[in-house]
């Protein structure tokens, strides 16, 4: 199982001389991704952009925009950001998309938070069509430059329903299941997945990419309730649910290693709740605890 890691784009998180040390950090191993959140009404750098500022100062890891929201963005521009990043990136470049559970997120967008997976499907041909140079309601000629991976960059799609299957056997590459899902569901979820992959008739198989949020350190504890209470502050019910599952010591940052690998899943996004420079460090010694990658670190 690969292991990425979360980039922190709060506003009041790091400034961007350390968003370029993380990126470069992270890059010199073992992370295999670094990725970005989405959210529009929030204190945060834009995550196709923050993306876009740490190309230059990375050669190997991928770049994940997880999730992006997508129907609350107008999708030609979206495509055309998504492709610009594949392209600078060397192909380096992977698009995770899904429909968000933030009504206040299509308020201040202007589109209808009741029609939001009924624009995602309307989105995910279209994404496709314009990567693949095709014109598009009338237009002449390409939209936006190639992208550096033929039929555009790796699209993941997320979330919890059955939709979700079916999107990703017509339209994408991989699933990217929600930080914080019940795990008995997300099994579930996977082997509907597959099903509506070889129903199909795709070749392979789709790529499962998980998330979860984690804190290490004296302060993980205070770390993690300060993140996620503020993170689903619409939602106070669901921000406890959340918060009883993230690990906050390296015994539990291990257990949740060995989980993920045993349930098949391909890559774990780590996604910190704090911008400490330190927990990269913590967190690429404790990588070696999964089978293959090296010896256990001490508890942080």
């Amino acid at each position: 199982m690969h292991i990425g890691i979360g980039l922190p784009t709060r506003a009041d998180g790091l400034s961007a001389e350390d968003i370029r040390v993380w990126a470069a950090r992270t890059d010199s191993g073992p992370f295999t991704s670094l990725a970005t959140l989405d959210r529009v009404v929030v204190a945060a750098h834009e995550p196709l952009i923050a993306l876009a500022s740490v190309v230059g100062v990375t050669t190997r890891i991928r770049l994940l925009a997880s999730v992006i929201i997508a129907p609350t963005r107008e999708t030609t521009l979206l495509a055309r950001q998504a492709a610009s990043l594949d392209a600078l990136a060397g192909g380096r470049f992977s698009l995770g998309v899904g429909v968000g559970i933030r009504r206040d997120d299509y308020s201040a967008t202007g589109f209808a938070f009741e029609r939001r997976g009924r624009r995602l499907d309307e989105q995910l041909p279209l994404l496709r069509r314009i990567w693949a140079g095709e014109a598009v309601d009338g237009a002449t000629g390409r939209i936006g430059v190639a992208p550096a991976r033929p039929g555009g960059p790796e699209l993941l799609i997320g979330g919890y329903v059955p939709a979700v299957a079916r999107r990703i056997a017509a339209h994408g590459d991989g699933f990217m299941a929600p930080g914080g899902g019940e795990p008995d569901r997300m099994a579930a979820l996977w082997r509907t997945i597959e099903e509506s992959w070889a129903a199909a008739g795709r070749a392979g198989r789709p790529r499962w990419v998980s998330s979860s949020y984690v804190a290490l350190g004296p302060t993980a504890d205070r770390q993690a309730a300060d993140y996620i209470r503020s993170a689903y502050a619409f939602d106070p019910a669901l921000a406890e649910r959340r918060l009883k599952g993230i690990p906050t010591t390296a015994a539990a940052v291990r257990d949740l290693l060995r989980r993920h690998a045993a349930m098949g899943v391909d890559e774990l996004i780590l996604r910190p709740c704090a911008p400490d420079l330190r927990l990269v460090d913590r967190l690429a010694d404790l990588i070696g605890t999964v089978p293959g990658n090296g010896a256990a670190a001490d508890d942080a």
